[in-house]
């Protein structure tokens, strides 16, 4: 099973940044890294079972939300290169928030099972890098 994390602190409330951030079809924080979002099916962004579609080429269901943790999770269903199926399955990310010293640390994670585990991180790393880093510059 592949696994890889990421965090960050942001220097805003913990509400400030799940406001931001829990809309699962709300990616404007991002501007840097997704250019589109297309909603899948009638569910809302804060409704179980939501899906998008990033850019494009990155299918991805809503699988938890749960607002008194301030936590949501997603499964990555289908994308390009290493994440294109049957070569992933089970992709879940996570992204949990939690009350830090300069404002909220902000704790990206991401599991899988896959023959290319080196290669999906290598793809999807710099992607997550790149979302925090948006998440911060707008928050900011």
């Amino acid at each position: 099973m592949g696994y890889f994390y990421n965090k960050i602190e942001i220097d805003s409330s913990i509400g400030t940044v799940w406001n931001t951030m829990s809309n699962f079809h709300d990616m404007s924080w991002a501007p840097n890294v997704i250019t589109d979002v297309t909603i899948v099916g009638g569910k809302k962004g804060n409704e179980l079972g939501s899906k998008r579609v990033l850019n494009d080429v990155f299918h991805e269901t809503l699988t938890v939300l749960d607002p008194s943790a301030h936590t949501f999770s997603y499964s990555i269903d289908n994308g390009p290169g290493p994440l294109s199926n049957p070569s992933l399955k089970d992709y879940i990310g996570t992204v949990k928030l939690s009350p830090s010293e300069k404002g909220t640390l902000v704790e990206w994670s991401s599991s899988y099972d896959s023959e290319n585990e080196s290669e999906i991180e290598g793809f999807c790393n710099p992607i997550y890098l790149a979302l925090l880093a948006d998440l911060k510059k707008t928050l900011s």
